[in-house]
């Protein structure tokens, strides 16, 4: 592909557009598959006719898609494909990894019973200062990490959760089989998140790296609010699906 005509008749800014649309449309042609290496830098700028700065630019606003991922020393590489979630209906993170044949874990950070703050006392309908449990999990697909889950519960809810393995066994499940609370729905909120130092170093990602954020709470059957719940998951992974119907 050419750029059809001296650089001067069409403005860098748009240039990076139409470079960044070429490798994508590249990809999801099947060009590059997931592992691939892409032209080098100095390849793109002489194919193209343009500078570096632009290459760059286009390259990394497809790293920040999700699209490229580079290696230090080595190159940019066509990224694998990003999990698809649905949010139309209530599943744990479990049930979701083993969905899609992935092998799913956790790793337990925290597991402690505190005060409810404000805020999470007025999602859960509780007095502030109430006594919850705090869980806090790395969670990973094939050993890969995925995303961050912070799940707070009312503690009179759940006596003993804390003795239970939060890392080999789904909350969703030991809510609904060893307390026999019946979940129905859940009322999130999901909007992008950039990566601080702490969960960058977590999830293998640099800091400032794209993330999705769902917070929202978890009812019963009964209406009752069971859990406050906010994760993060790495924005190169992970898309949702949404269905809406009119």
């Amino acid at each position: 592909m050419s750029t059809g005509g001296p650089v001067d008749m069409m403005t860098e800014a748009k240039l990076y557009l139409r470079i960044k649309e070429w490798l994508r449309e590249a990809i999801e042609r099947g060009d590059y598959r997931p592992g691939d290496r892409i032209p080098s830098e100095q390849e793109l700028m002489k194919r193209f006719g343009v500078s570096r700065t632009t290459i760059r630019q286009a390259i990394a606003e497809l790293v920040l898609e999700g699209w490229l991922h580079r290696v230090q020393g080595s190159g940019t590489y066509v990224a694998r494909p990003k999990y698809h979630q649905t949010l139309s209906r209530l599943t744990s993170f479990t049930e979701d990894m083993r969905l899609l044949g992935l092998t799913p874990r956790a790793q337990l950070l925290t597991c402690q019973r505190r005060p409810a703050d404000d805020k999470v006392a007025k999602a859960l309908h509780i007095p502030q200062g109430e006594e919850v449990i705090h869980i806090e999990r790395l969670r990973f697909a094939d050993d890969e990490p995925m995303a961050l889950n912070v799940s707070i519960l009312p503690y009179k809810l759940v006596p003993g959760l804390e003795k239970e393995d939060l890392e080999e066994n789904s909350l969703y499940e030991i809510l609904e089989h060893r307390y026999g609370l019946l979940l129905a729905r859940a009322e999130q909120i999901l909007e992008p998140a950039l990566a601080d130092s702490f969960t960058a170093e977590l999830l293998g990602v640099p800091v400032g790296a794209p993330l999705l954020l769902v917070e929202g709470v978890v009812y019963l059957k009964n209406g009752m609010p069971i859990e406050w719940v906010r994760i993060f998951y790495r924005g190169d992974r992970y898309k949702f699906h949404i269905v809406a119907v009119r």
